[in-house]
This record gives structure tokens, sequence and C-alpha cells, in this order.
């Protein structure tokens, strides 16, 4: 068993105003139960994990600082009820949690896609939050933090990306020991695109009798798998 490294405080800051944004787009959600509605996304700069199936690496640097009410005003503009914020790692800007809240604010229903690195304590109880458990293939195993498991509730899922059988055994045996099939959340499995084929997931699903949501990453077989703004 890994050592555990240090985890990241989340960071909620009232007077935080902006953030660093990398890009904003409209599209179709492409995962969780949420997928196939229309959605924009706001997608910050930066994280501090380096997962070996990384599909958004180009989001690690660069940006633009933008004031949250000009993110707020362009999201409106998009006329979609629906807006997911992403990264990189999101909860690594404190400017994200008056973000969200702002969101909720004008009404939009608020999706959070977030590493299973730092606690979501602090992110606004209405929003949707989107928990990537980082399994073995990620490289990034050991900065999951737990605590997760209590600080989510019945709007929120815990996504499980495997590419291996060693990552199907490893989230099977966490959700057995930590008894996440009786918590509120749900439980979304979904493969490392090409590195782990689909039908061979959901057989070890059926297999199993897993409580899990199968999914597939739509968006990678609607457009180009490295397609950017879809």
């Amino acid at each position: 068993m890994l050592a555990a490294r240090p985890h990241v405080e989340p960071r909620r800051v009232a007077t935080a105003d902006s953030v660093v944004v990398k890009e904003i787009y409209l599209s179709l959600q492409g995962e969780s139960s949420h997928q196939g509605l229309l959605c924009a996304f706001v997608r910050l700069t930066g994280c501090h994990l380096r997962c070996s199936y990384c599909d958004s690496e180009f989001a690690f640097r660069g940006g633009t600082r933008r004031k949250n009410a000009e993110v707020v005003s362009e999201i409106l503009a998009m006329k979609t009820p629906m807006v997911e914020i992403t990264g990189g790692e999101p909860l690594l800007q404190p400017g994200v949690y008056p973000l969200m809240q702002a969101f909720l604010d004008a009404g939009l229903t608020v999706l959070l896609e977030t590493s299973g690195a730092i606690d979501v304590r602090e992110v606004p109880d209405a929003v949707h939050a989107i928990v990537d458990m980082k399994t073995p293939s990620s490289g990034e195993v050991d900065r999951n933090d737990f605590k997760n498991f209590d600080s989510m509730d019945a709007r929120d899922e815990l996504k499980f990306v495997i590419g291996s059988r060693e990552d199907y055994e490893w989230s099977r045996a966490l959700i057995r020991d930590h008894q996440l099939a009786a918590r509120p959340f749900g439980l979304l499995f979904s493969t490392v695109f090409t590195r782990l084929a689909p039908q061979q997931l959901a057989q070890w699903i059926i297999d199993d009798r897993l409580p899990v949501r199968f999914q597939l990453q739509q968006h990678k077989y609607v457009w180009e798998p490295d397609a950017r703004g879809v």
C-alpha cells in the first residue's frame, strides 16, 4: 500500500471574484447521469495531478484571468440551463466557489467535475459534484481523499475511470469496503478511452452484478476523440 501524499485543502475565499479560464464553450454533456443534455462548459486552468490517462493536459497552464461576473454573463448569453465547471482541477482556484454560487443564483443547474483529491465539503450544496476517484493506472491513486464520501450527497456522483482489470478490482473493493452502494450519491464506471474495451468493462459489471452506472465518454464517439470545444 502506497503512503498517501499530502492532500490539498479546499480554499473558499468570499472575496475572490475571478478565475483563470482556459476555455468556454457550448456542447452536449458527455458524461454522468446528465449525459446528452445541452450544457455550457467553463474549463479552468491548472491541476496538481498528472494522471497517465489525462485528456486535458492543455489546461495545465495558460488561460486568461476573468471576473466571475463576466464569465456568468457569457454563459447566460448561451441560453442553456446547465453549466459545468471543469479543468484541470477547478477547486484549486478560490474564485471557483463564488463563481459556482453566482451560477446557482442565476438559476442554472451547476455541475462540477473534480478529482477525488480535494474534499468537496466547501462546494455549495446545490452543485452537482462529479468526483473522479483516481484508480491505480492513473498513477495518482494515493492522492484520493476519502473524506469526500462524507461530503457528498444525493446530487453528487463518484466516478471511476477504469483502464485495466486491476483498476476494476480496486474500484470494486473500494465500493465494498466503504459500503459506497449504500451512500446517497451515484456510482459511475467508464473506461479509459482506447485502453480498455467498453464491452469488457460492461461484462465485468454484469458478471459481478455491480450496483454502478456504466457510461461512455459520449463526446469522444460523437466527435473526434481529441477534438476541443465539444
